[in-house]
């Protein structure tokens, strides 16, 4: 199929990725409250979240509750301005080595029959937005950070985690009728 038939039929095809553990080779949260916090910081929030995180390993904690306290130890009360430089920086420098090359080869693909790629992920929006914009993705649909009223992040995720079936949801409302994945 060529012209304007075949560029109407890419128009709705739609290409959704998960983030973490598919684009990438390994969980991106972690290496980015490493860059927030520095590792020290960071080692010590671990510590004392082990407990919380524990129980989230063995299925006794919910993953959003277990993030939502990682999040609130780790960058409640941290300025919107900063965690957005930090996210720029990060998603320019700290996530390149964690991509992997063939997912990224399939991303382009899609881009180059001129389907619409959106990323579905469990990730801070603030650095997966940066990155998913940067390389053509046409949406991000992923775990929002909360700030309050002076800018300041909460720790909490202003629409929910956007994990297991949750990426189902999210995309089944963002998709317009009668859209394809491809």
């Amino acid at each position: 199929m060529d012209g304007p038939r075949a560029a109407a039929a890419a128009d709705d095809v739609w290409a959704a990725f998960d983030f973490d553990g598919t684009l990438t080779r390994c969980d991106s949260l972690t290496p980015f409250l490493r860059q927030v916090l520095g590792t020290a910081r960071l080692l010590v929030a671990l510590g004392v979240e082990a407990p919380w995180l524990g129980a989230y390993a063995v299925g006794l904690l919910g993953n959003e509750q277990a993030k939502v306290r990682l999040l609130r130890r780790t960058l409640r009360g941290k300025p919107r301005h900063a965690l957005q430089a930090q996210a720029r920086a990060f998603a320019a420098g700290g996530l390149p080595p964690l991509i992997r090359a063939d997912m990224l080869r399939r991303v382009r693909r899609h881009q180059e029959l001129g389907h619409r790629c959106v990323l579905v992920t469990a990730s801070p929006s603030i650095y997966t937005q940066v990155w998913a914009q940067a390389h053509g993705f046409v949406a991000t649909l992923g775990s929002v950070l909360e700030f309050d009223a002076a800018g300041l992040a909460t720790g909490e995720l202003a629409e929910g985690n956007c994990w297991g079936p949750e990426k189902q949801r999210r995309l089944a409302r963002f998709l317009p009728p009668g859209a394809e994945l491809g």
